[in-house]
């Protein structure tokens, strides 16, 4: 069973089954909040078990997202769409192995101008 934390491990969780392959997105809202682009796995909600929910402070970045993060050390690591059935989760913080691999890059029109995109995976500027 795939499962991770933040980084002081006041939030751990865990994933039932296997996680889906990850896309990184390269919008300008995830290169801030992470400093670089984020690396996120969408699963269903309910194959979700999240240790410690009520330390994760949410933050509603637009009206249709919300952004979850450790409130004692800063980490992100959800990534949710209101209303929807799926949670965004960030991949650095799940311990090795993850048995998945990167397979998609989003908002690549959006990318920073300090790095390319140089791995041949499937690109989408929006």
């Amino acid at each position: 069973m795939p499962k991770g934390a933040c980084l002081c491990g006041a939030v751990s969780f865990e994933v039932e089954g296997d996680l889906p392959g990850p896309d990184a997105c390269h919008c300008s809202m995830c290169r801030r909040q992470s400093g670089h682009y984020w690396a996120s796995t969408d699963v269903p909600k309910d194959r979700v078990a999240v240790r410690g929910a009520e330390r994760v402070t949410w933050y509603q970045a637009s009206a249709k997202v919300r952004r979850g993060f450790c409130s004692t050390c800063g980490s992100f690591l959800f990534w949710e769409p209101i209303g929807r059935d799926k949670i965004a989760i960030a991949m650095g913080a799940f311990e090795a192995p993850t048995g998945t691999r990167l397979h998609k890059h989003i908002f690549t029109a959006s990318k920073g101008d300090y790095y390319e995109i140089a791995d041949g995976l499937p690109q989408s500027e929006n």
